[in-house]
């Protein structure tokens, strides 16, 4: 009897410890999303108490070197406005986390982790099951300095491996965090780094699902390009054989793809993109209509020239707003339309209704840079402006001082695309005649446009001008100039289906989608994959 008592209790014991071990990462993740929330809660407390111009004067006084004259109209006086901003990618890297920081952020001006703060915060007030450990995966090719995912601070929210993202092939990264997300059925949120790279791995999953469903059967990782085998084999040793779920996911895609990312992960609730305006809404709009049916998008941070300027504390609303936050970065706004003296207003002089463009003073030695932002105030919260992002001043066509914006091109260009039967307008880029030299064929300085189309193969002559005569329609200036002559018929071209994905890969360090290309050497890229 004793022998039998002595394994019972032995048994016990180890289930007991077992538990326990198991039960450890649970428990971190909840003392570190408690922590993180009432951090959160404290410094959303004090940003809504801001006064906005001395917290503005103190942000400056942080960006200038010792000795400078001091105040905002002394800087503004020794300080001409700058040119545009240097470019700079989304995100920054991820500094590590030490408790103090948290007790440090409540005081303190760190805009990644009160940005990430204020995010959590205001995500598990919409979505109470979003913070749950593995809860959600991350699509975001970062090959560089780490790109910090929005809920950083919380790192074991995410059931996609870090080491994942940073391939050093765009494709392969997307592809290989896909295969994890698809692997966790109890996905609460999916996030991108940027609406491009979701849209770009879920065509990955329409045209590799097979495949896809294969290696998860497996558990295995199959070689692909842009995958080094050691990296390949310490992947793949965090998966694990799952047939159950490689039917299902062999299933759903056998219906088709319409509302799939539901389908598959069935108690998702949120989509979270890094960027949903600009470049970017057209990829947010085809996910909505399509793959990502019925699920909410939040877009939590404003970002202009590589910083971050402000956080959308309503994660419901169909169009983002975003809070600026006055102690993130020096702010100043040029009225629109510009006037002949121009001068800024700072972060407590805007008008509610008004468009501004945003110039920019974020880091030392770059001051009053114009960002070519455009923003409109849609009201305020507490003392802080809320905006909304109007459009690219710099992603305008312009062959003779036209300037037609990327917004309104898109719109003229989507009104063409649903007059030929069957066309969804997938992707496309714009490309004034100058950059493309002898083989514009000469004549009068045009637009050459290429998309990327689902539904239809070819284009015929009348397809191709209904666009021109859209521009003609929407833009007088324009329809005068092709009137006159001195700008001649635009040229559109039909591209083959990845084309885009190829661009975004050779774009480099991820970024939102330039509209009008001004490198040759893109350009010859996408004209090597025209097919109509």
């Amino acid at each position: 009897m004793l022998p039998a008592v002595a394994v019972a209790v032995a048994v016990a014991v180890a289930v007991a410890v077992t538990v326990a071990v198991a039960a450890v990462p649970a428990l971190r993740h909840r003392l570190a999303r408690s922590a993180l929330l009432r951090a959160a809660g404290r410094y959303r407390r004090r940003l809504e108490g801001t006064e906005v111009r001395p917290s503005q004067e103190r942000r400056l006084r942080r960006l200038l070197p010792p000795g400078t004259a001091r105040g905002s109209e002394a800087f503004r006086e020794r300080h001409p406005l700058g040119q545009s901003c240097p470019d700079a990618a989304p995100g920054g890297q991820v500094p590590p986390l030490r408790p103090w920081a948290l007790l440090r952020s409540c005081w303190g001006t760190d805009p990644p982790l009160q940005g990430s703060l204020l995010y959590l915060d205001a995500l598990s007030d919409a979505f109470p099951q979003a913070l749950a450990p593995g809860g959600t995966a991350l699509l975001s090719w970062a090959p560089g300095p780490r790109r910090a995912p929005a809920g950083w601070p919380l790192p074991a929210l995410y059931c996609t491996p870090a080491q994942a993202g940073a391939l050093p092939s765009r494709a392969a990264a997307l592809r290989v965090q896909l295969l994890f997300a698809l692997r966790t059925r109890t996905l609460h949120v999916l996030e991108a780094g940027l609406a491009t790279e979701l849209h770009d791995a879920l065509a990955t999953l329409r045209a590799g699902w097979p495949e896809l469903a294969q290696d998860l059967a497996l558990g295995k990782l199959s070689p692909q390009p842009g995958l080094p085998e050691d990296v390949r084999g310490r992947l793949q040793a965090l998966l694990v054989p799952d047939s159950a779920r490689a039917a299902e996911l062999r299933a759903e895609c056998a219906h088709g793809f319409e509302g799939i990312v539901r389908r598959l992960w069935p108690r998702l609730q949120v989509v979270v993109v890094g960027t949903a305006h600009g470049a970017e809404q057209l990829y947010c709009d085809g996910l909505r209509q399509a793959d990502c049916r019925g699920l909410p998008f939040y877009c939590p941070f404003y970002r202009a020239a590589g910083a971050l300027l402000g956080v959308n504390l309503w994660p419901e609303e169909p169009v983002p707003r975003f809070l600026l936050c006055p102690d993130w970065a020096f702010c100043e706004f040029l009225p629109c339309p510009a006037e002949e003296e121009p001068r800024t207003v700072l972060l407590d002089e805007l008008w509610e209704g008004r468009e501004y463009g945003l110039v920019l003073t974020a880091r030392p030695g770059e001051y009053r840079c114009h960002t070519g932002e455009v923003l409109r105030v849609t009201g305020f919260h507490k003392q802080c402006p809320v905006v909304e992002p109007v459009r690219r001043e710099s992603q305008a066509l312009s062959v003779r001082g036209e300037s037609i914006p990327e917004e309104r091109f898109c719109r003229s260009l989507c009104r063409a695309v649903g007059m030929w039967p069957g066309a969804r307008l997938v992707d496309y880029v714009c490309v004034e005649s100058n950059l493309l030299g002898a083989s514009s064929g000469g004549g009068a300085p045009h637009y050459e446009v290429f998309v990327e189309l689902r539904g239809l193969r070819d284009l015929s002559e009348g397809q191709r001008y209904k666009l021109d005569q859209c521009l003609q329609e929407d833009f007088p200036v324009y329809k005068s100039f092709r009137f006159k002559g001195s700008i001649g018929p635009l040229r559109l071209h039909l591209v083959g289906a990845g084309a885009f994905a190829r661009l975004r890969e050779a774009l480099g360090p991820p970024r939102p989608m330039p509209r009008v290309l001004g490198d040759e050497r893109l350009l010859r890229l996408i004209q090597g994959t025209v097919i109509s």
